[in-house]
């Protein structure tokens, strides 16, 4: 039986500074809902300046806590729907 492929969309922004990087992940979900997740990285004063680096790391940290959130998510929803609660959902 072949099922609808549904997309999320992902934004990713970024606050940047000489020494911290802040990077914002949100997705939508198609009921029309958002999840958002925050992340950081800060530059040691001897590193060279990269900002590139500073928004990889930053990203994935934001990418990692929206990962956890959605997992928090689905695990309610399984509790909701069943009536029960469930194994935890281990990454």
């Amino acid at each position: 039986m072949m099922h609808t492929a549904v997309g999320w969309h992902v934004e990713m922004e970024f606050e940047e500074d000489d020494r911290q990087t802040r990077a914002v992940a949100m997705v939508r979900l198609p009921d029309g809902s958002e999840v958002r997740a925050n992340g950081y990285a800060s530059r040691h004063h001897t590193d060279s300046n990269q900002p590139r680096v500073g928004e990889e790391i930053a990203g994935a940290r934001a990418l990692n806590e929206l990962a956890m959130q959605m997992l928090t998510k689905a695990h309610g929803e399984i509790d909701d729907a069943s009536g029960r609660i469930s194994h935890p959902i281990h990454v």
